[in-house]
């Protein structure tokens, strides 16, 4: 067995590296990439999807998996090599041929769309999104064998779940949250920050706040994007942004969301770098990560009391009198189209309404050329007004173009998770406001560094989150704290 696995890790090894490659090519391509090199990016981008797809599906795997299993007792082994077993049937699923066209054909529909949200133009995005949608139609259907195509694609991202499940999950988180929103929106709406914010400040405050939640910038860096993201994994982890002059709390609560997904790869045992445990389990896993950080600790009562007082430094005088005020506002509901954009309470519902929409695509229920107008009859059905352009409706989001068919769903699931995680944390830490209070996330982040971060890979996700909290994870705390938190504001 020794031999076996360990050729088979140093093999893997050497994947991931290339696969971390790839990676910093798409960090690359969002952020500092001339536009002009989309087409040739493409072919790079295919290219070396061909070489990490032989890699993933070189007829060793199976007698260096077959070996290693036959004698490995080790728990982080066995753990090693049910992810690389994994990946490889998956992978042994798909043609070569259509990995890379999906590579080559992603990589282009990126910049069509980028072109197509700035001219809110959905007609021009269509022929390219039919045939991503092709593509991963036919790659669903290799990795289900006969079975769901949806639940084979959600599997990349959340392993374990089915959209059935899902739906069940989400089916009971609507209704509350609607009925929630509604309330809110009918009582007395909190502040708008006033003035100008300048983007140099914003970005000074940006890097202390992504220090104070613990993200080591010896190991990473902050870039300006459209859409925000963090990339990478191990001892390279990075994070973009984007600010905006009228509105700091894009800025602010990007970062701290993109720090969450920083830290949960920084923080990851160094003994599973560039390996298969080497970077979050599941991106709901993920997901509850980033929006912890984000909500549950980022817009807490406590820590906004510190961070009025550095928006105070940053900004000067912005229309907000103290603390109370601060918090509300920070928490504000209003009406809005952007997911990125939208308060806590809302944020579900942008995630449901793309959950229902891209199943119905994948199953063949729905066709491009009505997916504009089925969005439009949604987001009124949910919100209770009408999308104004394409940019801020079907056109708003990246992961379509980019072929993220089942990573829409993760969002939600993550903040279900971070529901859970939140519960058990103020369990485990009874001062924390206080820490909070202070601007110190230090014990707060610890604890989730202890409990999910540093396992990277090890546990399953939903068995991660139980070990973590003590029980299976349920939407049941986040409706709680949601409901808490929304009364106490709008006085419900």
């Amino acid at each position: 067995m020794a031999d076996a696995y360990t050729d088979l890790m140093a093999f893997s090894r050497e994947t991931q590296a290339l696969a971390a490659i790839a990676g910093r090519l798409e960090w690359d391509q969002e952020t500092m990439m001339p536009r002009g090199a989309a087409a040739q990016r493409a072919e790079e981008s295919a290219a070396l999807e061909a070489v990490l797809h032989a890699r993933r599906t070189d007829p060793r795997m199976a007698d260096w998996i077959a070996a290693a299993e036959t004698n490995s007792t080790d728990n982080v082994a066995k753990a090693q090599l049910r992810h690389i077993r994994r990946g490889f049937e998956r992978a042994s699923k798909v043609p070569a041929a259509l990995a890379s066209e999906l590579a080559r054909v992603t990589s282009a529909a990126q910049g069509v769309w980028a072109e197509a949200r700035a001219n809110d133009d959905f007609a021009a995005f269509a022929p390219t999104l039919e045939r991503v949608i092709a593509l991963r139609r036919e790659e669903g259907a290799a990795l289900a064998a006969g079975g769901d195509v949806y639940d084979a694609l959600l599997s990349d991202y959340e392993p374990g779940t089915t959209g059935a499940e899902l739906e069940a999950m989400f089916g009971a988180l609507r209704p509350e949250l609607r009925a929630l929103r509604a309330a809110a929106l009918e009582a007395a709406s909190p502040a708008q920050v006033q003035g100008r914010f300048d983007p140099d400040a914003q970005m000074k405050l940006t890097l202390k706040l992504a220090e104070a939640f613990g993200y080591d910038m010896q190991r990473g860096r902050v870039d300006k994007a459209v859409h925000p993201f963090s990339s990478g994994s191990g001892l390279d982890v990075r994070i973009t942004t984007r600010t905006s002059a009228n509105d700091p709390f894009n800025c602010i609560y990007s970062t701290i969301h993109e720090v969450g997904h920083a830290c949960y790869e920084q923080n990851i045992d160094d003994a599973y770098l560039l390996t298969p445990l080497g970077s979050g389990v599941s991106m709901g896993v993920h997901e509850s990560q980033s929006r912890i950080y984000e909500n549950q600790l980022g817009r807490s009562r406590a820590f906004t009391a510190w961070l009025f007082g550095e928006m105070r430094d940053a900004f000067g005088d912005f229309g907000i009198p103290d603390e109370d005020a601060f918090y509300a506002t920070v928490n504000r509901v209003n009406n809005g189209f952007i997911r990125t954009e939208s308060d806590e309470l809302q944020y579900n519902l942008h995630v449901l309404l793309r959950f229902d929409l891209e199943r119905a695509l994948i199953a063949g229920d729905l066709t491009v050329r009505d997916l504009e107008a089925a969005w439009n009859d949604r987001f009124l059905a949910d919100f209770g007004f009408a999308v104004d352009k394409p940019s801020n409706g079907v056109l708003q989001d990246v992961h379509w173009s980019v072929g993220l068919f089942g990573y829409f769903p993760t969002y939600s699931l993550g903040n279900v998770y971070a529901g859970c995680l939140h519960e058990a944390l103020r369990r485990a830490v009874p001062d924390l406001d206080t820490q909070l209070g202070q601007g110190d996330t230090r014990t707060a982040t610890r604890w989730l560094k202890d409990n999910v971060q540093c396992h990277g890979g090890l546990y399953e996700p939903r068995d991660l989150i139980e070990r973590a909290t003590g029980a299976a994870p349920t939407e049941g705390p986040l409706l709680a704290y949601l409901k808490d938190k929304f009364s106490r504001i709008y006085a419900l």
